[in-house]
């Protein structure tokens, strides 16, 4: 499995162009914004969208998410269906942070711990990992040893736990029982900031110790 960063949005949000080589085909995880910049990156790269990925229902994360699935004439998979709340008040939020009015936006298949989600030949695997918010999911690709963790760890810090439904508990319960053992050599792409490992984050994340 390939992948590329587009940075996008006032807040850094790390949009993920993760494709399997063998066909070409490619999913866009995260797509907050910047839909102009997204459809650019991704004609440079010669990829052929087949699926918009979720991690969550926050604006910084979805934003750009049904103007791209409609110019790519893709389904939105994903989040889990506990942030539907999130997803069907994005007109609020847009309000909240100052971002241009994002109409609420139901996804065309909600995801659950446990299934996968094919991206061409590569397969990624699906963790329910609540605590920033209740439905917040992240993507393993068990073969490349690559995670997309969305805003739940990142590098020397955690995803903010003070929005509705969220528990710092069940954050720190996600990172310790579902992200650690999948191993020290997973490198993860983070929602915001640089990549990291699992290993390096089980040592030197403070809020870990």
């Amino acid at each position: 499995m390939n992948y590329h960063i587009i940075p996008v949005t006032a807040f850094a949000q790390n949009c993920s162009v993760i494709w399997c080589p063998e066909t070409g085909e490619a999913a866009l995880v995260d797509p907050g914004g910047d839909a102009q910049k997204i459809k650019h990156e991704i004609a440079a790269l010669g990829l052929t969208v087949k699926q918009i990925l979720l991690t969550h229902g926050h604006l910084d994360h979805v934003g750009a998410a049904a103007e791209l699935a409609e110019h790519y004439d893709v389904p939105i998979v994903g989040p889990h269906k506990a942030d539907k709340f999130w997803l069907d008040g994005l007109p609020q939020q847009s309000q909240m942070f100052g971002f241009d009015e994002c109409a609420p936006l139901t996804p065309d298949r909600w995801l659950q711990e446990g299934e996968v989600v094919h991206v061409g030949n590569t397969v990624l695997e699906v963790l329910l990992c609540p605590g920033h918010t209740p439905g917040h999911i992240v993507f393993f690709e068990r073969k490349a040893r690559l995670l997309v963790s969305g805003d739940v760890i990142f590098s020397g810090g955690v995803g903010r736990s003070d929005f509705p439904q969220g528990s710092h508990q069940d954050l720190i319960a996600s990172i310790l029982n579902k992200l650690l053992p999948l191993g020290d050599d997973v490198t993860f792409i983070a929602g915001h900031g640089p990549m990291s490992t699992l290993g390096r984050e089980r040592i030197s994340n403070p809020f870990l110790q």
